[in-house]
């Protein structure tokens, strides 16, 4: 009877299954989106300022997280969530951004801020060589026809 039962060394008609079990691994992406999702507005808030309303369109945001600059209230300047003079405002630049001209910067400025204070912050900006600037406002708010 040689040659004949399961050990004679055939593997019969169907072979071996190499089959993955998927769903642990969908499970576990599902819930890394999930916590991407509810954490990643988080990250960029930033300073709280009470952003003035407008009808401009978003734009496109970059894959890295973009450099913000505040101005509270209170007339206090940031650079991401570090206070600084408004003096030191270029030089921080240079130290946070590098050489990076073209990085891109967000620039939030409370409602109630002096138009003036903004300005300013505006120039030394332009003054220091960065010239991609970009004025974050509500995002919430939209312009009706007839208003």
């Amino acid at each position: 009877m040689a040659g004949i039962g399961p050990s004679s060394g055939r593997r019969g008609r169907r072979g071996l299954a190499a089959e993955i079990n998927v769903t642990p691994f969908v499970d576990v992406m599902l819930v890394l989106l999930v916590v991407f999702m509810i954490t990643a507005p988080l990250i960029a808030k930033g300073v709280d300022v009470t952003l003035p309303k407008a009808a401009a369109g978003a734009l496109p945001t970059p894959d890295e997280r973009p450099l913000a600059v505040s101005v509270t209230a209170g007339g206090q300047v940031f650079i991401q969530e570090t206070e600084i003079e408004i003096e030191e405002l270029a030089s921080k630049l240079f130290a946070v951004a590098g050489e990076g001209y073209n990085s891109r910067i967000f620039v939030r400025a409370d409602q109630a801020v002096d138009y003036g204070q903004v300005m300013d912050v505006l120039t030394r900006m332009q003054q220091a060589g960065f010239r991609n600037v970009s004025l974050v406002t509500d995002p919430k708010y939209q312009l009706k026809v007839g208003q």
